[in-house]
């Protein structure tokens, strides 16, 4: 196969970026170095789309949810990874949760089936000549890293992020936990509970501040965390009550033991479609392992919890976008070159294959010697890319996840209770009106898709 476009990076981005790119008719080299004699500290497989932290994509509510609003948007324009996700789900309230292997296993058998899709395990140490999608995420091999480096003239910035861990479902001793959604939000209790007097949480608390840490390389020292996705011990470290009101908020779960909230509570949440694997909900660690397994049985109701999966740390790099890129994510000082995903700066697996999606379609509009308009600012693609693109400060860049805070204002005065709903249904005639003028894919995704979002 003579390919168009070299696609660098099988993650969520660079698999959706092919996706769309082949869809549209172009020839695509997908290179992923995992199953080519390499891996990353992160990874476990060498499936495409593997999800290494958390299997939630957060919200899938598309009338007052940001990341919710970006799911329908998603849809709408024929994306690979939310076909996979609503194929592989599992029960999560009002989240979009799935089966992480089933997932990872859908998208690649569907990347692989692909006529205009040649995957190539290797390790690509260079930036391409010609038409490249660099979507290589936050844990991109140096040398590569050091190729962008020389591109761009800038040197990467780099934050650290933490993986929670997953516990076997039949070790979880249920006559001390149960199962609720805060708030009995959604048709069933999809959390399992683990409750937590004043006493226990903070012995938990201290445990967390004295507990066994993985230490800092020296050019490590000054990496900050991205807030999303902090270690639970530093957040502990902030304040004794952070955490209270973080990833062990009590609000809303009523014990049916007390009837009453606990004093701290610790949520997991379902892994694998099997409901065999359950996922500590924000307890993304740096500390090590045999602390890790010990501290985390102090929890009243994981005494005895066995670990699919304990905790972890790794670095992650990201380019100075705003600085860098041009409004179709192309790299200003070498045009052939586009950054897709987390390597752009944008922090989340929605967001991440969101920007792949549009990297796909802007770099298709290019073959065909046509010029893309990027989606209305008023949309949730739109506001997501214009951040990445121009709306963040350049001199303090940092990940962001999607959200109403990037959207333009809603003009008048509004009741805050209706500002959401305002914000999603602006986004939706936004987005019929940009569908309008986007030629339809292979599959004739485009005006009939949204059609429906809009109606529905």
């Amino acid at each position: 196969m003579t390919h168009q476009v070299h696609i660098i990076g099988g993650g969520l981005a660079g698999s959706e970026a092919a996706w769309q790119l082949a869809e549209a008719g172009a020839k695509v080299r997908l290179s992923e170095m995992r199953g080519g004699g390499e891996t990353t500290p992160a990874h476990h497989g060498d499936s495409l789309a593997e999800l290494v932290c958390s299997n939630s994509f957060r919200s899938d509510d598309a009338e007052r949810n940001a990341v919710g609003l970006l799911h329908a948007e998603m849809r709408a324009l024929g994306s690979l990874i939310m076909a996979a996700a609503d194929r592989h789900r599992v029960p999560a309230g009002s989240a979009l949760a799935v089966d992480r292997d089933g997932f990872s296993a859908e998208v690649t058998e569907r990347i692989l089936a692909h006529p205009n899709i040649e995957v190539v395990r290797e390790r690509v140490d260079a930036l391409p000549a010609g038409p490249t999608i660099v979507a290589t995420g936050p844990l991109t091999a140096m040398t590569l890293a050091q190729s962008i480096g020389a591109a761009t003239g800038a040197d990467a910035l780099a934050f650290f992020d933490a993986i929670a861990p997953i516990v076997h479902r039949e070790t979880i001793d249920m006559d001390i936990c149960w199962m609720a959604s805060r708030w009995d939000k959604g048709e069933t209790k999809d959390y399992i509970n683990c409750p937590m007097n004043r006493e226990q949480y903070l012995a938990f608390h201290q445990g967390l501040l004295d507990g066994d840490k993985t230490e800092f390389k020296e050019w490590e020292q000054d990496t900050p965390y991205f807030e999303g996705c902090m270690p639970i011990e530093v957040a502990a470290a902030r304040g004794v009550d952070t955490l209270r009101y973080g990833p062990m908020k009590p609000v809303g779960l009523d014990d049916p033991k007390t009837g009453r909230w606990p004093y701290a509570v610790v949520q997991l949440r379902q892994d694998n479609a099997l409901g065999t694997l359950w996922n500590m909900v924000g307890f993304q660690t740096k500390l090590k392992h045999g602390e890790q397994v010990r501290l985390f049985r102090t929890i009243p109701g994981l005494e005895r919890a066995e670990f699919a999966r304990l905790g972890g740390l790794h670095r992650n790099t990201f380019i100075n976008s705003p600085q860098l890129l041009d409004a179709t994510l192309r790299l200003r000082t070498a045009p052939h070159i586009r950054f897709a995903g987390q390597i752009t700066g944008c922090e989340g697996y929605v967001e991440s294959a969101a920007i792949g999606l549009l990297a796909g379609r802007f770099a298709a509009a290019e073959l065909r010697g046509e010029t893309l308009a990027a989606p209305p600012l008023e949309t949730a693609l739109g506001a997501l890319l214009g951040h990445i693109t121009g709306g963040a400060d350049a001199s303090a860049y940092q990940p962001m996840n999607v959200n109403f805070g990037l959207f333009p204002p809603i003009e008048g005065r509004t009741k805050k209770a209706d500002r959401k709903l305002l914000y999603t249904g602006r986004a939706k005639e936004a987005l019929a009106e940009w569908l309008a003028t986007v030629p339809p894919c292979a599959e004739g995704v485009g005006r009939g898709t949204m059609r429906s979002m809009v109606e529905g």
